[in-house]
């Protein structure tokens, strides 16, 4: 059984602003708080799926039966001090980064967050770095993809990168879970090489080419069929505090959103597709691993920041626990 989980994508710095209420065009708004954070959602999925496989369960006597699960980060940063600041991250977290570049003369990606007094944010990219993490990377990582259970992916990197990373996880026998973000469109042939794609409301309706819209539980179903059909083995669309709802050959099932108070809703995706990754390269089923992975999603929230929210592996269980859960 493999138990080794492969993050490949983009390491940023987050410079996080909040805010009583996000901007409009052309407004000018107070802040109340500023930090620089740690984040990219291929960091953020690395660090939140190192640290609750790495983490203590609140169930001492389960921890014995449990694979340990290895994670490791591919991608390129600066060299200057926001990259070793994110490598510094990934080592807290307990994640491998030797597969992490420092590239000369180019800075390291970044990312400025607007957050409101509700938790919701708005996110401007700007790749830097990440841009370099190129198609040539992947034969260097083959091994790594040969002792995989999973790869996860994203789209903050050239997507000749994440198309050449899919191939490779295909031959090599890792599994693969695509998180379809920032939205654009994806060719079929992409879309078939996915095992799980886990889109949200925007990036499945985008996906489709359909136009934006709320996607509630009722309209689930019907999405997550339409979406295999054009390739992935199985689709997980997530719903934010509607929780999210899964199409794959186990069959189809939805899964709530546990209540919480949220605070930042900056990397909730991240941790959620972490959560997953690391559930189900422990052998949970399907159904328990997306409950862990809404509970895991649902600590996130209710503080700040990206890696900075990612959740113990006990506090996770303690959620899970909890009653009415």
């Amino acid at each position: 059984m493999r138990t080794n989980i492969l993050v490949a994508g983009s390491l940023n710095l987050d410079f996080v602003a909040g805010v009583a209420t996000l901007p409009e065009p052309g407004q000018t708004v107070t802040g109340a708080s500023f930090e620089w954070i740690p984040g990219g959602k291929g960091a953020n999925q690395a660090c939140a799926a190192g640290t609750m496989a790495r983490s203590e369960s609140v169930h001492a006597a389960h921890a014995s039966e449990r694979e340990a699960v290895r994670v490791e980060m591919a991608g390129c940063v600066g060299s200057d001090d926001a990259g070793a600041m994110l490598l510094r991250s990934l080592a807290a977290a307990g994640v491998e980064a030797g597969a992490v570049e420092r590239v000369d003369g180019v800075a390291t990606g970044a990312a400025l967050i607007n957050v409101d007094a509700s938790g919701q944010n708005t996110i401007v990219v700007i790749p830097g770095a990440n841009g370099r993490f190129a198609p040539v990377a992947v034969e260097s990582l083959r091994g790594r993809l040969r002792e995989c259970a999973w790869l996860l992916l994203q789209l903050e990197t050239p997507l000749e990168t994440v198309t050449a990373l899919l191939r490779a996880a295909r031959q090599e026998g890792a599994r693969s879970m695509l998180d379809p973000a920032p939205a654009q469109p994806l060719a079929r042939g992409l879309l078939s090489m996915v095992d799980i794609l886990t889109p949200n409301e925007t990036e499945a309706r985008l996906l489709l080419g359909r136009a934006p819209g709320r996607v509630g539980p009722e309209d689930a179903p019907e999405l997550a069929r339409a979406l295999r059909a054009v390739g992935p083995r199985a689709v997980v669309i997530k719903m934010g505090d509607a929780g999210c709802f899964y199409s794959g050959p186990e069959g189809e099932m939805a899964a709530p959103a546990f209540r919480v108070t949220a605070l930042d809703a900056t990397a909730a995706g991240d941790t959620f597709n972490a959560g997953l990754a690391v559930a189900l390269t422990e052998g949970r089923p399907v159904a328990e691993a997306l409950r862990f992975a809404n509970a895991a999603a649902a600590v996130s929230v209710t503080r700040m920041g990206a890696q900075t929210s990612a959740p113990s592996r006990a506090e996770v269980e303690r959620l899970l626990a909890s009653p009415g859960a």
